[in-house]
């Protein structure tokens, strides 16, 4: 069963954080390591993700530097700076209280839970 895209769309933002909350990355790693750790579920494309990097970056949430790998070739690895743990932490709250409210209607809703 296919994922809907427009609800990754959402989700790409706090992905790229949620990734390099380990350590710093380059973008097709981070395409690599995502598909692995949702068991293939998300499949990335580069021209979603860099983007995203793009604009976190220029928004202060992420550093980046350059380093050659022993191919020779050259990578931009990104970073999360302060700022972008910050964003992270308010983006895995937001994901939180709205996969509980999903979860809410889907199983009728709090009352019928007797939660409220």
């Amino acid at each position: 069963m296919r994922i809907d895209k427009g609800l990754m769309a959402g989700s790409g933002t706090m992905l790229a954080l949620t990734l390099l909350e380990s350590g710093d990355m380059y973008g097709y790693q981070m395409i690599e390591e995502l598909a692995r750790r949702s068991n293939d579920v998300f499949q990335m494309q580069e021209g979603t993700l860099y983007p995203i990097l793009h604009t976190l970056e220029k928004g202060g949430y992420l550093s980046s530097y350059q380093r050659q790998a022993p191919t020779g070739r050259t990578r931009k690895y990104y970073k999360l700076t302060r700022k972008g743990r910050q964003l992270l932490a308010d983006k895995k709250s937001e994901w939180e209280r709205f996969r509980q409210g999903v979860s809410d209607v889907l199983s009728g809703g709090a009352e019928a839970l007797g939660l409220a």
